[in-house]
């Protein structure tokens, strides 16, 4: 049972990653015309998303920790490393990127390492995702 919720936290946290970054943020700069407006909604989207990775990654670490005593085995190792880098990318983009974007500060630069963590931290969760799955099956 606890693997399954496992696998739906997972889920959760690959599909708001891609709802968000592929689907609803290039709505916004398509529909409203202003990319200024656009711009501050999709920041208060990732900002939203960041918290929603550090709750699907705190629920997932203790699960897998949780296996820790009886049964930890390479498979939940090298799971909680993908939570571990997702995380961390998350972590690092919503307080170290984010700030200098919104300052407008190198924009071109920081947009570019923004999105690219934002990639790979959808990247990581996939995967995360795909071997929980296999593991399900």
């Amino acid at each position: 049972m606890k693997d399954r919720i496992a696998l739906l936290v997972a889920a959760l946290w690959w599909g708001s990653l891609t709802t968000i970054g592929f689907l609803v943020v290039p709505m916004l700069f398509t529909q409203l015309g202003n990319p200024a407006v656009a711009g501050n909604f999709a920041g208060r989207l990732f900002s939203a998303q960041s918290w929603v990775a550090l709750a699907c990654a705190l629920v997932l670490l203790t699960h897998f920790r949780s296996k820790a005593p009886e049964r930890m085995d390479d498979s939940s190792r090298i799971a909680m490393a993908w939570i571990l880098a997702a995380l961390l990318l998350a972590l690092l983009q919503e307080y170290a990127v984010a700030p200098r974007i919104l300052a407008r500060e190198n924009l071109r630069l920081w947009h570019s390492l923004g999105s690219a963590m934002y990639l790979g931290q959808w990247l990581c969760t996939g995967v995360l995702l795909w071997r929980q799955g296999r593991r399900e099956a």
